[in-house]
């Protein structure tokens, strides 16, 4: 719910930027995915310039166990990175060095596998380079998507729906693009190239995206305030802590109605007195 003294979304700009960044996190994966036959095929030593799209689909012999491997290396770090974010969080690594850092890497790993299929290269060598662009990939996607959520958790309800249309738009767009490239024909080398460019545009677009944010009102106002909201509020626990003892204070007079505040300076207490009386008696 949006607070009634923040400034408006003018032209909806932080909502469409968030819904760009949404299709920016999960837009190069879905396109990575949707060449796995394009990978097949060089895994296989197809020559890939001379097959179409279509017969790239034949799913050629699985030496290397592809499919396996892109699953386990996929997942893992999925799982490792996304617990490491909140680490992460701990060590005051500011959210803007991880999500801008996180999209830079991504485009340049998806730059390295665009430039991959115009080189000839043996299947081993491919193979280990195509595993490790999967691996830093989805690492750093889970990072890029931990530190977005977290943003989004500081603004209103409608950015997190806008930003996960974001990512099921993604998928759409894939799923376009592989039957566009079969209807059209194109040579297997060609669409890979397309598969792997197009994310490239999506990411410089989700980058741009991220870098007008503070310059836009609306969202300056919520990520400043939610900053300044959580120091305060620590301060005021510690505070709370501290003073928890006066007798003004709820621990205070919970100890005062149960006999156990001190008694004030300048008297004494009646039981001692009481004790060295009886003593002196007998």
């Amino acid at each position: 719910m949006a607070r009634r003294d923040a400034p408006q979304d003018s032209y909806h700009l932080v909502g469409i930027s968030f819904f760009i960044l949404g299709l920016g996190t999960l837009l190069p994966w879905n396109f990575f995915i949707t060449a796995i036959p394009y990978f097949q095929g060089r895994l296989a030593g197809a020559n890939s310039t001379t097959k179409t799209l279509g017969t790239n689909h034949t799913s050629p012999a699985d030496t290397f166990n592809f499919n396996n491997w892109v699953t386990l290396l996929s997942q893992l770090p999925l799982l490792l990175f996304t617990l490491l974010n909140s680490f992460l969080y701990q060590c005051s690594i500011p959210e803007t060095v991880r999500i801008l850092g996180s999209l830079l890497i991504i485009l340049l790993l998806f730059i390295l596998t665009a430039v991959l299929v115009k080189v000839d290269m043996s299947p081993g060598p491919f193979f280990s380079i195509t595993m490790a662009s999967v691996w830093f990939i989805n690492s750093f996607g889970a990072v890029l998507q931990g530190s977005l959520f977290g943003q989004l958790g500081t603004m209103p309800s409608t950015y997190s729906t806008l930003f996960l249309s974001g990512q099921g738009l993604a998928g759409i767009f894939a799923a376009l693009a592989m039957l566009m490239s079969m209807a059209s024909g194109v040579d297997a080398q060609t669409s890979a190239l397309g598969y792997f460019i197009t994310p490239c545009v999506g990411i410089l677009m989700s980058i741009v995206c991220y870098l007008s944010l503070p310059h836009l009102k609306f969202a300056r106002y919520y990520l400043a305030k939610n900053a300044s909201q959580a120091q305060r509020q620590e301060l005021e626990t510690k505070a709370e802590l501290l003073q928890s003892g006066k007798p003004g204070s709820l621990l205070g007079s919970w100890r005062t109605q149960r006999g156990l505040e001190p008694p004030p300076r300048g008297r004494t207490s009646a039981v001692p007195l009481a004790v060295c009386v009886c003593r002196g008696r007998s």
